[in-house]
């Protein structure tokens, strides 16, 4: 969602196919920004769909990537950083080693991250 050292700064949730950025913190720690509020944290729901551009050489290299690629947002079961992302090829990276500049943008939110509209609240009810 955001990372354990992200929790320090104000955050907010992701919005279907709005364009983000990797960003380094005041921390130090890298998370995902929306243009011009590089002060707030992104967080994004594990599993959420994403397509990254401006994957950096280096990880296009070493990953067998593309400088755009489909992936999914994932926790990390390893290392100090949790908040990662897993290509369409299986391999996986955290926002770290991913470095800064990246884009993100989320092309579906998952059914319980969208908020419920009252209207469809009360069609379930009845």
């Amino acid at each position: 969602m955001c990372d354990y050292s992200l929790e320090m700064y104000g955050s907010r949730p992701a919005r279907e196919s709005e364009r983000y950025v990797t960003t380094r913190f005041p921390s130090g720690s890298i998370g995902l920004t929306a243009p011009g509020d590089c002060g707030t944290a992104v967080c994004v729901q594990y599993d959420t769909p994403l397509v990254l551009e401006n994957i950096p050489k280096e990880i296009q290299t070493a990953l067998g990537l593309r400088d755009i690629e489909e992936a999914v947002f994932v926790r990390l079961d390893h290392g100090a950083y949790r908040d990662g992302v897993r290509f369409g090829n299986g391999r996986q990276v955290s926002l770290q080693r991913l470095s800064t500049g990246v884009g993100a943008t989320v092309t579906t939110l998952l059914e319980a991250a969208k908020p419920v509209k009252a209207s469809a609240a009360v069609a379930r009810v009845a």
